[in-house]
């Protein structure tokens, strides 16, 4: 057995849109169901969702089965987070809230194992090496985690550049709504002053060779996003699919 290659990693950096959905029901089925439908990545959310560690697990399981790459976002850059969700077995980490290269390094560094970085030598115990079945792990791993982080404040616009320059960060993701709030214009991530901000983190994002992130609902937008160099592209939510679905049904029987 050996360490998976990170098949969404290698495709965005190689510059292929990945289209993406938001998985925050805490439910393997729903997981599975999405797995099934055609994305090429599906993102557990540990930060919004009802997601712990223990839930979690048969999502990541869920989606091993269908083949769709799983990505993880934890509720807070903290080492010890990351930690969990890499040795669950994820490969791809979204970080939110990093408003500087200090947190993104620290955020990096918590991806890898020394000399790259400071990760804890626990794996053996754990899912990511088929429970001891990867004896090399250690020495494979870091070529195959990415680290995406968000930048979602005003501080993150600012010191953009310094983020996406930071060595072992892989990518930027852009979060409107709480770039939105951060900036005055809470629920306004159309805002024309908010629209700048995210092309600004974009474009640096591009600029620095870095995978560019965003998620939107708005599906009119997705090729507006992929013209500006969006390559990881969230592009709607489980709950919010399933909760449109299930009103346009009710209210076309004549509820």
């Amino acid at each position: 057995m050996q360490t998976p290659v990170n098949r969404l990693k290698a495709s965005l950096q190689s510059g292929q849109i990945q289209h993406g959905i938001w998985l925050t029901s805490g439910t393997a089925v729903l997981a599975e169901l999405a797995g099934n439908a055609g994305f090429d990545w599906c993102l557990i959310d540990g930060e919004h969702g009802p997601n712990t560690v223990s839930e979690m697990l048969p999502q990541l399981q869920a989606l091993a089965i269908s083949g769709t790459p799983a990505v993880v976002r934890i509720a807070n850059a903290e080492a010890w987070m990351v930690k969990q969700v890499l040795d669950l077995g994820c490969q791809t980490v979204l970080v939110p809230m990093v408003d500087d290269a200090q947190t993104a390094q620290k955020m990096a560094r918590a991806m890898r194992y020394p000399p790259d970085g400071n990760r804890g030598m626990g794996a053996v115990l754990a899912r990511a090496t088929g429970w001891g079945a990867v004896p090399d792990y250690p020495h494979t791993a870091n070529a195959q985690v990415c680290l995406l982080v968000q930048a979602e404040s005003a501080a993150a616009v600012e010191n953009i550049d310094a983020i996406a320059a930071t060595d072992g960060v892989d990518g930027v993701f852009v979060g409107p709504a709480d770039l939105s709030a951060d900036m005055g214009y809470p629920g306004q991530p159309d805002h024309p002053e908010v629209e700048k901000a995210i092309d600004h983190l974009i474009a640096r994002t591009v600029a620095a060779g870095k995978i560019a992130g965003i998620i939107t609902f708005d599906e009119s937008r997705f090729a507006e996003y992929a013209e500006k160099g969006v390559t990881f592209l969230g592009v709607g939510g489980d709950m919010a699919v399933l909760n449109t679905a299930l009103r346009g049904l009710a209210g076309r029987v004549g509820r």
